[in-house]
């Protein structure tokens, strides 16, 4: 077989540039000469094997990161943004997109600029859907809501805050690793039967955990707490970044942020990832493995999006008893109703009427996208007769087209257009006119209203 060869220009600019190098200066360094270097940095040639050589021996550069460096990257979003339904059969093979990602990167990441722009215009009407959802009709973003943004714009990764925790546990149990830090700063831990899940008396040097809990929560919970007491820097400096409106959602994305850190120190990014492709991304089994909760471990899946190292896109949802969404994560095409509930039609909202089971759906939204989805409920225990239970339910799921990764698609026929349910995102936004769900008309559709005749629906949207 022929050996690729490997055009690396970007990256070599990038490099020069990052060590304030002249071409002249970096080319003697590398050993050729300076015409030499100049078409490898505009990928007229390849790089050299003398080359990779000397980028590794003169400045320790990781020499896996010319090939699956940014021109990879670009060629996977582009593949990825080609996918969507609005460029039908248009897509271009992927050589031609190599040719972009290294000879043009620049014009990739401006069109993949547009397609997030335009995906941030899909969702338009679901903002309006919620600011119409509000009592009083304000349409000014709530703390809360900035925050859930913040996470969802980022694809609910935070590159920096999970390196930082997987470094953290890397010689040792998450467990270890906390207790060998808090150690060190003199601080302990104590078990209380108290319905307070976590307490941190800064002044005692003590952090109280409730033993009413589960083990998998008092485990995140101490993880929480280390995150704020030896990474407060990496949480402030990413803070500042985010640059938020408010004291209130600066400082619930502090809580967010730990969290994050608690989740990737329980499911560090390396095993967890190697583990969930092992076992075909079956929960129950990864958090028998993980020493997580079915929670953790579907909330985790749905953060896999490290540069390079890229899991499934998966959503992740959870619900109330009532149907309101109460946390949100989706790394897919798919969105969800930003107030109020999710699609009567979605399994998820069945999930609590079949506890301990997960249910399988595949479903398709009215953008012609499909998907498959898990629900389970997970009802969480006060730990006393008398304390309240808190019932919610869980949905994870991801596009078809990655079925064959999942064993819960093993049985499915995903070939058959009709296995697939119509669902929606919320009433108001969803155009679909037969819907024998409907709560209230679309927005932006007309209706016809005829008194002398009735379907399922007392009105008629217009097609």
């Amino acid at each position: 077989m022929a050996t690729q060869k490997l055009y690396a220009g970007v990256k070599l600019r990038e490099t020069r540039t990052r060590l304030g190098l002249t071409q002249k200066a970096f080319a003697e360094k590398l050993g050729v000469s300076l015409p030499y270097l100049n078409q490898m940095e505009n990928n007229n040639r390849p790089v050299s094997t003398g080359v990779v050589l000397a980028l590794a021996q003169e400045f320790g550069f990781d020499v896996a990161e010319l090939s699956t460096g940014d021109a990879e990257r670009l060629v996977v979003d582009m593949r990825e943004a080609l996918a969507d339904p609005v460029f039908a059969d248009v897509a271009p093979p992927v050589a031609d997109l190599r040719l972009v990602a290294s000879n043009a990167p620049a014009l990739a990441r401006a069109f993949l600029e547009i397609h997030r722009a335009y995906r941030q215009g899909h969702e338009r009407l679901a903002s309006l859907d919620e600011a119409l959802g509000r009592e009083g009709g304000s349409v000014q973003t709530s703390p809360w809501e900035e925050v859930r943004d913040f996470f969802h714009y980022c694809d609910n990764y935070i590159d920096a805050v999970d390196r930082a925790a997987e470094t953290f546990v890397r010689d040792a149990t998450p467990e270890a690793a906390a207790e060998a830090l808090l150690a060190r700063r003199g601080i302990r831990v104590v078990l209380s039967d108290t319905e307070q899940i976590r307490g941190y008396d800064a002044e005692a040097a003590t952090i109280t955990l409730s033993a009413l809990a589960s083990p998998a929560t008092r485990r995140f919970q101490l993880l929480h707490q280390v995150a704020l007491i030896a990474q407060d820097d990496l949480l402030e400096a990413t803070l500042d970044f985010a640059r938020f409106q408010s004291d209130a959602a600066r400082a619930i994305a502090k809580i967010g942020l730990a969290n994050y850190f608690a989740g990737a120190a329980l499911l560090p990014y390396g095993r967890f990832h190697a583990a969930a492709q092992e076992t075909r991304h079956d929960v129950e089994r990864l958090a028998d493995l993980f020493g997580a909760s079915i929670e953790q471990v579907a909330h985790r899946l749905s953060t896999l999006q490290r540069p390079g190292a890229k899991g499934i896109p998966f959503f992740f949802v959870r619900v109330d008893q009532a149907g309101t969404i109460t946390k949100r994560h989706s790394a897919t095409r798919l969105q969800f109703a930003r107030f109020g509930g999710a699609c009567p039609l979605w399994n998820v909202h069945r999930a609590f009427e079949t506890p301990g089971q997960f249910l399988r759906q595949l479903a398709e939204t009215p953008d012609g996208v499909r998907y498959i989805s898990l629900a389970r409920d997970v009802s969480k225990s006060g730990g006393s007769f008398k304390a309240p239970i808190r019932r919610y339910a869980i949905s994870l799921g991801c596009e078809v087209r990655h079925a064959g990764s999942l064993v819960y698609a093993d049985d499915l026929d995903v070939t058959n257009a009709a296995a697939f349910e119509p669902i929606g995102i919320s009433c108001r936004i969803c155009e679909r006119p037969d819907c024998h769900q409907r709560s209230v008309p679309p927005l932006e559709r007309k209706l016809r209203v005829d008194p002398d005749h009735r379907g399922v629906l007392p009105y008629e949207i217009a097609r």
